[in-house]
């Protein structure tokens, strides 16, 4: 499996906006399917409602997002560890 960033505009609520999701898929169509199948569960969205612009394999190092550090953890651990900013809590 790879990583993948998946961007669009979909409805949350009574508006549109802008998002942003990190998964794990086997390939472009399964991560399209997949933000499909999650954006849909979350916000109750149908799949002509959601316009995804851009689908593009990432390093699971770069993403903060449980379900990718969670599938790649034993790869992010051998690699050194994340690359990825980790905000410091006040």
């Amino acid at each position: 499996m790879k990583a993948f960033r998946i961007t669009g505009i979909a409805p949350f609520g009574s508006m549109r906006q802008e998002f942003s999701l990190d998964i794990p898929a086997n390939d472009k169509a399964d991560a399209e399917h997949r933000t499909y199948s999650i954006m849909g569960s979350r916000h109750k969205a149908n799949r002509r409602a959601i316009s995804i612009e851009s689908i593009e394999e990432i390093d699971p190092r770069t993403s903060t997002e449980p379900r990718v550090t969670h599938h790649f953890r034993d790869q992010i651990e051998a690699a050194g560890g994340s690359i990825a900013q980790v905000a410091e809590e006040e």
